[in-house]
């Protein structure tokens, strides 16, 4: 067994970690960051960057959302139903954190909405070429990997932890094993538990969100992100906090097809299995509500239909709705993507000469669908009746080929796990502080209620990177009052 030591031990070097690490080492405390895979980064790289209150982006942009009404616009939106000083803690210094992040030399694009709804709080990082997209904060995590090389961080990869240890009522260490099969000891005063959640075990989300993965939960598996920080923090007392999932509705065809994926995600009609129409389409741009409607419905599913004559419009007029994430621009490559799809027998992705034969195809109860359809292109001659659809966005389908893709609910990860307080430490169930043991990002994140708090972009890196420096900060003010004591 090898033996090491520091002041503190951060246990994955994805958003929350690098921060919690990066702020300890700018307070002179010797860190370790024990990461299970090669990269920095984790989960953070997929993104695009966090949320900010106050920047001198919004500043000077002329967005005047204060920290006051953010908040307030945070709390009504989970019911109050979370912890006020925390969210209060990440708010208030999501501005100051780009500052910060800047300093260190990330540059950001401004600060953007996701859709029209929203606010203006995703800061999305400037990309090192090409426009700004999923995946442009990878830029951002590569400079925070040197930041804290250059405080003397020690980040060893292919290193998972495996246990924390605990004596006389606090903190004392950490085993890992390192990428040659060896047992490490680490002897610390303090660590930052940091792991990403578990969006990468299924069987921990049939468990603890009751959705079965591959069957009616699409979620993003980014490899190694198996709950091993909620496991270890467990095993040390931690509480528990509600489980969920961060929802983000998609197609599952693993053959891509951008295009026709894009098109289907505009305003046009959805209808279940049941055959009957069950929302106001314009929520399609609404991510997480989409995907809170799809888990009510029959098999947790539904399918977006168009006709040729909607596709033509998209041809000649560009989409509906175009944001930071979904590129489409137009049905340009419909007609290849679709082509493709059909011949291959892509289960999600369908094409048909009527409905009839759309509704045999996607197992659709064929006589409600032909009525809401019916239904649906009368409602186009006048006004939306069932659900007051604006009335741009009805248009009839009148074929004569038809088109539909499913869609199920999906996600970008887990949401919640080990118990925290507002200064981001691990609590048991009833409250009592585990000293020395921190948690931070998605491992800890139960801020948001039953849903992700989308009205303001951003959420889960932004509070991925407040609650790990948050979490650096506040270990080391634990550990300077224990020497203090010592």
């Amino acid at each position: 067994m090898r033996e090491l030591e520091c002041d503190i031990v951060v246990i994955a070097a994805g958003p929350a970690g690098l921060a919690a690490a990066i702020s300890a080492a700018e307070r002179e405390a010797s860190v370790i960051v024990l990461e299970k895979s090669n990269a920095t980064g984790g989960a953070g790289n997929m993104g695009m960057g966090p949320l900010g209150i106050e920047t001198r982006y919004q500043k000077e942009q002329m967005i005047k959302l204060t920290k006051e009404e953010a908040f307030k616009k945070f709390m009504d939106y989970t019911h109050w139903r979370v912890d006020a000083r925390l969210v209060r803690e990440y708010l208030y210094k999501s501005g100051d954190t780009i500052q910060w992040l800047e300093d260190m030399g990330v540059e950001f694009t401004g600060a953007s909405r996701y859709f029209a709804d929203s606010e203006a709080t995703w800061h999305i990082v400037k990309p090192e070429s090409g426009r700004p997209g999923p995946r442009a904060a990878s830029r951002m995590y590569k400079i925070m990997t040197q930041r804290a090389e250059e405080l003397g961080v020690e980040i060893l990869l292919e290193t998972p932890a495996k246990k924390i240890l605990k004596e006389d009522g606090r903190i004392a260490g950490v085993i890992a094993i390192d990428k040659n099969g060896e047992e490490v000891k680490i002897q610390c005063g303090a660590v930052v538990v940091a792991t990403g959640g578990f969006g990468d075990n299924p069987e921990m989300i049939r468990q603890l969100t009751g959705y079965e993965w591959g069957k009616d939960m699409f979620s993003f598996r980014i490899p190694g992100i198996t709950g091993d920080g909620i496991r270890m923090a467990r095993e040390v007392g931690a509480g528990e906090t509600e489980y969920n999932i961060e929802m983000a509705y998609g197609c599952p065809s693993e053959n891509g097809y951008t295009t026709v994926v894009g098109i289907h995600m505009q305003p046009n009609l959805m209808v279940n299995l049941l055959g009957e129409r069950f929302m106001n389409e314009e929520v399609l741009a609404n991510t997480t509500f989409t995907s809170n409607i799809l888990a009510v419905q029959k098999e947790r599913c539904g399918f977006s239909i168009i006709d040729d004559s909607i596709k033509k419009y998209y041809l000649k007029s560009g989409i509906d709705d175009m944001n930071l994430v979904n590129h489409v621009k137009s049905s340009e490559n419909y007609d290849v993507e679709i082509k493709d799809a059909v011949e291959k027998g892509d289960p999600y992705i369908f094409a048909a000469d009527s409905i009839e034969e759309l509704a045999e195809k996607t197992g659709i109860d064929a006589e409600a669908l032909k009525k809401t359809v019916e239904e649906y292109n009368s409602s186009c001659k006048e006004r939306d009746f069932l659900f007051n659809k604006n009335y741009r966005y009805m248009r009839p389908l009148v074929g004569p080929k038809f088109y539909a893709v499913k869609f199920y609910p999906g996600g970008y990860g887990s949401l919640g796990g080990i118990k925290i307080n507002y200064r981001t430490e691990a609590v048991t169930n009833d409250f009592q502080v585990i000293a020395g043991l921190y948690a931070a990002g998605t491992d800890a994140c139960s801020i948001y209620g039953d849903s992700y708090v989308f009205v303001l972009p951003g959420n889960t890196m932004g509070f991925a990177l407040n609650s790990g420096r948050m979490a650096g900060e506040n270990a080391v003010e634990y550990l300077l009052k224990l020497y203090a004591e010592d």
